[in-house]
């Protein structure tokens, strides 16, 4: 795929509009938010006549500035804090110190290119989200703001990395809530089919054009190198396998047989091309199934397992959802805990921001409990380095996990 950089609008060059926050409000831009909501602000109609995106002045109720921020009056949460200091101009140079910040932290972390680069928030680059894949890059600008400074951060990241070729994939749905179209495209050099990446030295197969997000989950890393090594000896399942990361680490670590379970035939289709890539094609069975189904057919089986890898995508997508969505993770530990062999370990993943980590741990409780097994858990946790969380947002702890050992 081949492309230059979209049209997108341009900074704001002349003195920047002032947005005053209501009284009662502004001590949590003090104690580190980023973010201020619509509820917060002082409206009138030179506000809610401002484009989208367009870079303000923050103040508090007294008058005083909290710094600045881009701006959409449309947007529940309206303005996103770039810096501190009001006069910081948000440009190429801003860009370009934010990332190098970053990179030195993926730097301490990784030894190879591939990370995410820029996680939003946690990275001071508010809505913005970079994977790194080698010398292609994976860009998501989520917000007005971010879009509207696109040509900066593009310009930013030539002089700081300087990639072969830059993806924007700008498939989110919360694109929409800020009034911007969802498209995949090439801002940089020509974005080939599948590419080869490297991870927890396991070669993988995957496609930044048709993959899921920003074309790969690199926030469980460091949890499948933890996990992988469990199913050595013995035979090892992987729900929800996608293109197949889990069971091709378990595979190279010395399991004897693994099966995958997963719905998307692009995604098996790269899971075996990687299963190839790393020798390990005639221990790894993809299977194209539901993952329920399957587990209702291997329980009339008798399998056991070593080891048992449950990632689902989100079962609560909306706040709205969390009564209902969250017992999913009680049914797939019920269906899965006997599949383990005594002894054996089973790993489990929310990555539903709306399930708080005690009400996901409570939940896997009580399926090993109607499921009749006890075990302990090993460790827990969240994603790796390169995802690091905001601490005034704790919107950011989207993703938890237990690995379990059950008798």
């Amino acid at each position: 795929m081949t492309g230059t950089t979209p049209a997108t609008l341009p900074p704001e060059t002349e003195a920047r509009p002032t947005v005053q926050l209501l009284a009662g409000h502004g001590q949590r831009l003090r104690r580190g938010a980023p973010w201020v909501f619509s509820n917060e602000v002082k409206f009138g109609p030179e506000l809610r006549r401002l484009a989208p995106g367009t870079l303000v002045e923050l103040r508090d109720p007294a008058g005083h500035t909290l710094g600045n921020a881009s701006f959409n009056p449309h947007s529940l949460i309206c303005a996103r804090l770039w810096s501190e200091d009001a006069a910081t101009p948000v440009d190429r140079a801003f860009f370009a110190a934010r990332l190098r910040a970053a990179l030195e932290l993926r730097r301490r972390f990784f030894d190879r290119p591939y990370y995410r680069l820029v996680h939003a928030e946690a990275d001071r680059l508010p809505s913005v989200v970079i994977d790194r894949y080698g010398d292609l890059l994976s860009l998501q600008t989520n917000t007005a703001g971010a879009e509207r400074l696109l040509p900066e951060i593009l310009a930013a990241l030539d002089e700081v990395l300087a990639p072969a070729a830059v993806l924007l994939k700008n498939d989110s749905p919360v694109r929409a809530l800020e009034g911007l179209p969802c498209d995949i495209r090439a801002a940089k050099g020509t974005i080939p089919g599948p590419i080869e990446i490297v991870e927890n030295g396991a070669r993988f197969q995957i496609d930044l054009l048709q993959g899921q997000k920003t074309g790969w989950f690199y926030d469980l890393a460091a949890a499948r190198a933890m996990t992988a090594p469990l199913a050595a000896g013995g035979r090892m399942l992987d729900l929800y396998s996608h293109t197949g990361a889990f069971a091709i680490q378990s595979a190279l670590a010395g399991a004897t047989e693994v099966l995958a379970i997963e719905r998307s035939e692009t995604a098996i289709a790269l899971a075996r091309a990687s299963a190839a890539l790393n020798a390990v094609a005639e221990r790894c069975r993809f299977d194209k199934a539901d993952v329920f189904a399957a587990l209702a057919r291997l329980s009339d089986e008798g399998g056991r397992f070593q080891l048992v890898v449950a990632d689902p995508p989100s079962f609560v997508k909306a706040k709205k959802d969390l009564p209902s969505g969250i017992k999913a993770y009680r049914k797939l530990t019920r269906l899965c805990a006997p599949l383990v062999a005594p002894g054996g370990f089973f790993f489990i993943a929310s990555c539903s921001h709306h399930v708080g980590a005690e009400a996901f741990a409570a939940e896997v409780a009580h399926g090993l409990q109607q499921a009749g097994r006890s075990g302990r858990i090993l460790a827990a946790g969240g994603a790796g380095p390169d995802h690091p969380l905001h601490p005034a947002l704790p919107e950011t702890a989207y993703l938890k996990w237990q690995l379990l050992q059950l008798d």
